[in-house]
């Protein structure tokens, strides 16, 4: 029988609605770039290939340089006036893409849109994490995610045929217009009572601690999650070549659709698990799935293989990022929410940065197949270290439970 909520316990109201659309244009204009950048790099501004790769590098090195300071940033302007203030960068930084036509001015370009980036991906993980009720938090930061997951195929799919019929000059410019969207979008959040309280703590914010940097307590479940984003490069930034390798370029363009298929079906489900039956139950066994599905990519060789892949994996990866944020998020206190989140993407995003640099030199010495039989071996280790650490946190909690009682 399924569980009633009370309106208290409602996930879709206005600010998270609002969140979740500002999140979703957010990683739609983010990996349209991503996939267009170096096309436009090397045919447009006629620059190699190594230079195409730069424009995502220095964005994403930028992200990572600025994710310890973004939680101090939340916290000294609150989490509502971070978001609209990052947005807003975000948008007007994005406009400058228009005007450029030379490489070096790109590339500073892309180091100040990471900076935005880091501090307004934090600010709408926190406030997610905020303003779902804590007894739903597994299923809401799920419904979240999706935001991005969708993105992740959005964003190509968006960029690579608006290319077919328009300039780069005219795509930028649609994608700026569309960031202006989420800026109407953020202004629709609300975050209740943390705005006041982060008034008065600005008098003494500007104090620099470790534990102003990062939350201590998320530290191992970052450091885990880590491993996810490296094995996840493989993912993100090397199946459309490896599909081009095998020959199958028609069916790469279906992967990613049906990987976000998958994940959209079965994310309401492992979300209401998570909280019900607790993370053990969704995370280990989404870890294993998600090995077997680099397995089956490590062999493929046909378009059906192909496929069996992208729902494997999507089915695998689909709870696995907002799982890991809401276990950062519950290591905490809900006023540190901001630093747990800022916590997490220090780590994830050096996984999934290092593991475009690593995979591709083990690409460049031993192929593809190793590549990916390399990855499910990684999460299979991941899946038995995140077991052995939620059998130790259960059996600490349970401990204390006696005690009290």
């Amino acid at each position: 029988m399924q569980q009633e909520y009370s309106s208290e316990e409602k996930i879709w109201t206005k600010s998270f609605i609002s969140l979740s659309l500002t999140q979703f244009i957010l990683f739609t204009v983010f990996y349209a770039l991503m996939t267009t950048l170096p096309i436009y790099v090397i045919h447009d501004l006629g620059e190699s290939e190594s230079s195409g790769g730069l424009v995502v590098t220095f964005m994403l090195a930028s992200a990572i340089l600025v994710r310890p300071f973004s939680a101090k940033v939340l916290e000294i302007l609150g989490k509502k006036t971070a978001l609209i203030l990052s947005v807003i960068i975000f948008t007007i930084t994005t406009y400058f893409y228009f005007w450029l036509d030379t490489f070096m001015p790109l590339i500073i370009l892309r180091f100040v849109h990471g900076i935005s980036f880091g501090i307004l991906t934090t600010a709408t993980s926190a406030i997610a994490a905020n303003i779902v009720p804590e007894a739903r938090r597994g299923a809401g930061m799920g419904y979240f995610a999706m935001a991005m997951n969708i993105a992740v195929v959005a964003g190509p799919f968006i960029g690579l045929t608006l290319l077919q019929y328009i300039s780069f000059k005219q795509f930028f410019l649609t994608l700026s217009l569309l960031m202006s969207i989420s800026v109407l979008f953020s202004l629709f959040v609300y975050t209740g009572e943390q705005r006041q309280k982060n008034v008065h703590q600005t008098r003494t914010a500007f104090s620099l601690k470790i534990s102003d940097l990062i939350e201590p307590k998320a530290v191992t479940i970052s450091f885990i999650s880590g491993f996810v984003g490296l094995a996840y490069a493989s993912v993100l930034s090397f199946v459309p070549v490896f599909a081009e390798e095998m020959g199958l370029e028609s069916t790469a363009n279906y992967f990613f659709l049906i990987y976000a298929i998958v994940m959209i079906i079965f994310r309401p489900t492992l979300g209401r698990m998570f909280d019900e039956q607790g993370a053990k139950v969704v995370l280990v066994p989404s870890l294993v799935i998600f090995a077997i599905g680099l397995m089956v990519l490590s062999f493929t060789t046909l378009s059906i293989t192909l496929l069996v892949a992208a729902i494997l994996l999507g089915l695998g990866y689909g709870s696995l990022l907002p799982g890991f944020q809401t276990l950062a998020v519950q290591s905490t206190t809900h006023e540190r929410s901001g630093h747990a989140m800022s916590t997490f993407f220090i780590f994830y995003d050096l996984g999934i940065a290092s593991g475009a640099f690593i995979w591709g030199i083990v690409i460049s010495g031993s192929g593809f197949t190793a590549m990916y039989i390399i990855g499910a071996i990684l999460i299979l280790i991941t899946a038995y270290v995140l077991y052995l650490w939620l059998s130790k946190q259960e059996k600490r909690k349970k401990t204390k439970q006696e005690v009290y009682q």
